[in-house]
């Protein structure tokens, strides 16, 4: 049997209609601030260039599990993660946008967790991993939300401010599903793929977007973060998800400038790996977790470890190995069937690298 602790609060002005014989509508704006005497775990998992974050928590020996993106559709290292977690199930799934590098592994994910809702924003793909996806969610029997900005969730004790979108238009990444959740005293903020100008657009539909730790959209993209934006965030930690030497220079410079000048600590997973924040409310530690798969140096690398590494095959690990040394990535195109497109997957996945541990 299903879990119901899904609670939509309704914000907003309700008129009493007795004339018609219905029954009134609550009026009260409901606005609290949720209190828990446990721990919350929230891990933003290194999922090479695409977004993957874990939260965990517990309220009266019941423990409940929300994750926000499903990385990406070339890798399983998301469903592994959950796996090495211990979930048994899954409360909630958010998924920012559709894009193969968010709503990557929701499929699998679906396959082997029962989950009980699923929102999305609502924007569409024709990608097969979009498809796939969706006939993932019907058939789990998953409940279905497309949340819409000015909702507010309550998940146990922890609540979900819907910051955006108010409607879609087919604008898959800027109307990213921007979400705040609020643990006690604690606040995290999540936009996705949204650039500025959709920021911009937040700060006039919310009375409030203040948070403790902002992820930063787009990867860290200089087409988001917008220095307005990051003034009424005012977080105390920024973190970015980015694949290590990725193939489109995420995080931007820019970017990175602006969070530093502002006196913000900054976490990326291609450099700290999974980031986990762990939080009783009012005060919060942070700790790094660096992957066994989190770099594969090419001119070290064992003949199975080259195997992890997307469309390296036995054969074709046999022949790297074979032409060794390289002085760059690049040079991978050396071998057979390895094409420029080839070779940018493998740079989007985020494993191979120059250099390392020996492995």
């Amino acid at each position: 049997m299903k879990r119901h602790w899904l609670f939509l609060i309704i914000i907003g002005l309700f008129c009493f209609v007795t004339a018609c014989g219905k029954s009134p509508t609550q009026s009260d704006s409901v606005a609290h601030s949720t209190s828990s005497n446990g721990q919350l775990d929230v891990h933003y998992i290194d999922a090479g260039q695409a977004d993957a974050t874990l939260f965990r928590y517990s309220e009266d020996q019941q423990t409940y599990t929300i994750l926000y993106d499903t990385g990406d559709w070339k890798s399983n290292d998301v469903n592994e993660y959950l796996a090495s977690q211990a979930i048994n199930n899954i409360d909630l799934i958010i998924i920012s946008h559709p894009d193969a590098d968010h709503i990557g592994q929701l499929a699998e994910i679906l396959q082997t967790y029962e989950t009980e809702e699923v929102w999305m924003s609502g924007n569409e793909s024709s990608s097969q991993t979009f498809q796939k996806a969706l006939e993932a969610v019907i058939d789990s029997g998953a409940n279905y939300e497309e949340p819409r900005v000015g909702e507010q969730f309550v998940i146990g004790p922890l609540e979900i401010d819907i910051l955006y979108p108010k409607e879609i238009t087919g604008e898959a990444n800027k109307e990213s599903l921007s979400v705040r959740l609020s643990y006690d005293q604690m606040r995290f903020l999540f936009t996705g793929d949204a650039g500025k100008a959709e920021e911009r657009e937040m700060l006039t539909m919310n009375d409030s977007i203040d948070a403790d730790f902002l992820q930063l959209g787009h990867h860290g993209s200089n087409t988001s973060t917008a220095t307005e934006f990051v003034e009424a965030v005012n977080p105390q930690v920024a973190i970015y998800s980015a694949g290590k030497d990725n193939n489109y220079g995420h995080p931007h410079k820019e970017t990175i400038k602006k969070i530093k000048n502002a006196g913000i600590d900054l976490y990326g997973t291609d450099n700290d790996g999974t980031i986990i924040i762990t939080t009783n409310g009012t005060e919060y530690q942070i700790s790094t977790e660096k992957g066994k798969d989190e770099c594969i140096a090419i001119n070290q690398a064992s003949h199975d470890d080259l195997q992890n590494i997307i469309h390296i095959g036995s054969e074709r690990a046999t022949a790297l190995i074979d032409l060794r040394p390289y002085q760059s990535l690049n040079d991978l195109t050396k071998i057979k069937g390895i094409s420029t497109a080839t070779l940018d997957d493998i740079k989007e996945q985020g494993l191979a690298c120059m250099k390392g541990a020996d492995k």
